[in-house]
């Protein structure tokens, strides 16, 4: 599987694309923005290699040629996107689901107040959505409502969840049990050793976690799991883990 991507590297070539650069580099948390490098192939290529979320501001066809030497698969390859030098078009040009292309876009686009241009065929099929809760012992429902309103209102496209998941040291917690009861749903629970089998998709890896129950992390972990439970097929994570004082959630998709 691949591996969860944190740094974006942003590459703009003229004065107008180098506007949506900036945009973007200060409205995403690490990010590199490089304007008309002096070796743009080789810092393009070097960004891709070094599993960076690569988004380019100019034309497909120089991205294109840039980066063939270094393409793999689907499956290893980091998500690559393309927009137009007014940020109006966003394009997820490589590893649309695998990658979380696709996810990732929605937010530039959302950002931008741009338009999301997918062109990937399993998008027209249906989604499905599902959430991973983690929570400290009695937790009310109500922070977990929130933390989940709050976090799913940033995704620019509808949302219903079609399962609720956790840690099975948590089938009994009361708020996470009253939260997926909220959305008529009943709590799906993973052993800490079926979640350790999607960390490498996991964005941020708690040691923490770790110590106190066996995983490296909880939220995106069981969204993961539940998600590819329901479609068979591999899942992304559209939300990254969201945290408040006493719980996290996060939101996974697959596609039937």
């Amino acid at each position: 599987m691949k591996t969860q991507t944190t740094t974006t590297s942003i590459f703009s070539l003229t004065d107008q694309g180098k506007v949506i650069g900036d945009r973007l580099a200060n409205a995403l948390e690490g990010s590199i923005h490089l304007h008309r490098p002096e070796e743009f192939s080789l810092a393009a290529r070097a960004a891709f290699e070094q599993n960076h979320r690569c988004v380019f501001v100019c034309s497909t066809g120089i991205i294109i040629r840039v980066l063939a030497p270094v393409l793999k698969d689907k499956h290893t390859d980091p998500p690559v996107l393309a927009l137009d030098e007014q940020g109006k078009f966003v394009i997820p040009l490589l590893s649309g689901h695998e990658g979380g292309a696709s996810a990732f876009g929605y937010r530039i686009a959302k950002l931008l107040d741009g338009t999301l241009v997918n062109t990937t065929a399993t998008d027209y099929s249906q989604p499905v959505y599902c959430l991973g809760v983690g929570s400290d012992k009695g937790c009310p429902t109500e922070l977990i409502k929130d933390l989940f309103e709050s976090s799913i209102s940033a995704l620019a496209e509808p949302v219903n969840i079609s399962a609720v998941a956790s840690i099975d040291v948590k089938q009994n917690e009361t708020g996470i049990l009253q939260f997926a009861d909220t959305l008529s749903l009943s709590l799906q629970c993973y052993s800490a050793e079926q979640l350790r089998s999607v960390e490498d998709q996991l964005s941020v890896r708690s040691e923490i976690v770790f110590n106190e129950v066996g995983c490296y992390g909880v939220a995106e972990a069981a969204a993961l799991l539940a998600a590819t439970e329901i479609t068979g097929k591999a899942a992304e994570l559209v939300i990254t883990k969201q945290k408040n004082d006493r719980s996290t959630i996060s939101v996974a998709r697959s596609y039937r």
